[in-house]
Order: structure tokens, then C-alpha cells, then sequence
């Protein structure tokens, strides 16, 4: 008999309780190893580019998954380059052939090349509006090298494994949100075009298939 402080009597643990208290404390270590395990092991989503969010011209949050379905041809653009009207103008019109049902121009203004984007963004859309009639869609200015790059456009960029050397790159995303062409900047229009033709035709039949 063993006494607590004071002189009280305690009755000492028996045997058996004290096979109990070291089973329980051998369970619940074993069950949070279990969870720890089961946590660490499952699965993580694969990214693909339209899972990510992105701000719009007017500095919203918004989910790229909107065009999850659809092929897009993910640009970086700018308003004071040398190439910006063939671009501009181009862009549009391949937007406007194929059509907003399969497929999208989606357009991230960049100063980082030359500082050829020097304006704010809501210039920036009124600029490409006003000479080019884009009706595409123009999102906020982003950065696509350094620290601060843009996690959708890092992306893009990790998937080809080369980063744009200058504006006007176009990187051509399949309905799944993954890469599957790039161009730089000097590449002719219509190569993107026959590319960009032949992946809205292939969500066309595919989804006909599936009717």
C-alpha cells in the first residue's frame, strides 16, 4: 500500500491495470501513426491550368476552370512592342473564327520585357479594345519570371520547360488544362492557326461522341 502526501493510504495499480493503461496508450499511438499515414499517402490532386485563379482586368478573383472543356491559346501580351497591332490583330481574328463555344484567347499583359507595358490595366483593355476591337479576354498585368511570377503562368511554362524571351508568346492548351504547343513571339500565325483548328475539331467529334 502505497500513501499520497499527508499520510493517506493508496492502493497500488494492479497488474492488470497497468497492462490496460500501456495497451491503450499503444492503441491510440498506433492510430495516429494510421491517420498520419493514410493523410500522407493520399493521393494530391494533379494541377492542370485551369485550376488555377486568376484576376481579371478589373483586379477580381476568378477560376479558370470556366474554360475547363474548352482549347486556349494563352498569350503574353503588351501595348508598346513592335510586334503589339500584327498581334493584336491577328489574335482577333483567329478568336473570332473559331468561336467562344470551343475555343478562347486568353490575354496576360506583362512589363517585364522592355517595360512595353507600362500602362495600368483597365488602359490596357481600353487600348486593345479601341484600335483592335479585342473581344477577348484581357486579364490584370502579371509577372512571368522571377519570385513573383504567376502561378498559372509558371504553369504553362514548367510544362514546355522554357520561359517567354519576349511578348507575344502563345501557348495552346487542350480542354484537360494541359500544354500541348508553344510558340514564340516570330512564328507565323498560321501554323498556330492549323494547330488551334484541329483541337477545336477534336472536342467537336468528341463531344458529338458523346451525345
Amino acid at each position: 500500500m502505497e500513501a499520497l502526501p499527508g499520510g493517506y493510504p493508496v492502493k497500488a495499480p494492479t497488474p492488470k491495470a497497468r497492462m490496460f493503461v500501456v495497451f491503450f496508450s499503444m492503441a491510440i499511438c498506433m492510430g495516429t501513426l494510421f491517420l498520419l499515414q493514410t493523410k500522407l499517402s493520399k493521393p494530391r490532386k494533379t494541377k492542370d491550368f485551369y485550376s488555377f485563379d486568376v484576376r481579371d482586368i478589373r483586379g477580381r478573383v476568378v477560376s479558370l476552370e470556366k474554360y475547363r472543356g474548352k482549347a486556349s491559346l494563352v498569350v503574353n501580351v503588351a501595348s508598346q512592342c513592335e510586334q503589339t497591332e500584327r498581334n493584336y490583330r491577328e489574335l482577333q481574328e483567329l478568336h473570332r473564327e473559331l468561336g467562344t463555344s470551343h475555343f478562347n484567347v486568353l490575354a496576360f499583359p506583362c512589363s517585364q520585357y522592355g517595360e512595353t507595358e507600362p500602362w495600368a490595366s483597365r488602359e490596357i483593355e481600353h487600348f486593345a479594345k479601341s484600335n483592335f476591337g479585342v473581344t477577348f479576354p484581357i486579364f490584370s498585368k502579371i509577372k512571368i519570371m522571377g519570385s513573383e511570377a504567376d502561378p498559372a503562368f509558371t504553369f504553362l511554362t514548367d510544362s514546355v520547360q522554357k520561359t517567354p524571351k519576349w511578348n507575344f508568346w502563345k501557348f495552346l492548351v487542350n480542354p484537360d488544362g494541359k500544354v500541348v504547343k508553344f510558340w514564340k513571339a516570330e512564328d507565323s500565325m498560321e501554323t498556330i492557326r492549323t494547330e488551334a483548328t484541329t483541337l477545336v475539331r477534336e472536342i467537336i467529334l468528341r463531344k458529338r461522341a458523346e451525345l
